[in-house]
């Protein structure tokens, strides 16, 4: 499963961008407003610190006015993937957009049926939200069974479409997601910090440090 960092605070991309294990990074408009600056200020420069896909979402509308804001995103770099939102127009767009081999990410996946309509329309990703799922359902694994579940119709049918888990809000989402057999992961940076640490981990770099003394 491929981690992205799901964050357009630039500080933070420079961080994990270090790392080496970031294949990619997902915005939206509410980490956009959080970053202090505009999507495009912020695409220009993640493209330089993250060598991976990067989404950038487009305003929610009329097919036709999300087409034409996805390709003057897509014509600023080759690993912009446009972020569409889950709604009929945005199926009309995708399927637009797949024919002119622009990227899609289809945000706000809450069912199986949504997306099977988002693969249909030929979307290269689905993100169902996770940590929101749980909160409507009031119950830590509905976005683990969503995952698996669109995982499993996929095989079935064959779609291409890829799967990224979203609104992870901790460290068990993550494992839901390697569980469910998602392809990608996008995490933000607090939890992207979590993932590192133990308690045995650190229970026993205290142990080695002792016994050099």
């Amino acid at each position: 499963m491929k981690i992205f960092a799901d964050t357009a605070i630039i500080k933070e991309i420079e961080e994990v961008s270090q790392w080496g294990i970031i294949s990619g990074v997902t915005t939206n408009p509410s980490l956009i407003a959080k970053s202090g600056i505009t999507l495009e200020e912020a695409m220009k420069k993640i493209v330089d610190l993250v060598d991976g896909l990067i989404s950038a979402e487009v305003n929610e509308g009329k097919a036709d006015d999300m087409v034409k804001e996805a390709r003057v995103y897509a014509k600023m770099h080759k690993n912009i993937v446009i972020k569409i939102p889950m709604t009929i127009e945005g199926v009309k767009a995708v399927k637009q957009l797949t024919s002119e081999g622009i990227k899609t990410n289809v945000t706000l996946v809450f069912s199986m049926s949504q997306a099977l309509m988002a693969a249909s329309a030929g979307a290269t990703y689905v993100s169902p939200f996770m940590g929101r799922l749980d909160d409507l359902n009031n119950a830590k694994d509905a976005g683990f069974n969503l995952v698996k579940d669109i995982k499993d119709m996929f095989k079935t049918y064959h779609f291409k479409t890829e799967i990224i888990a979203a609104s992870i809000r901790h460290l068990d989402h993550v494992d839901q997601s390697m569980k469910a057999g998602a392809d990608i992961a996008t995490i933000p940076y607090k939890v992207l910090k979590e993932m590192v640490e133990h308690e045995l981990t650190r229970k026993g770099l205290k142990i080695f440090a002792e016994a050099g003394k």
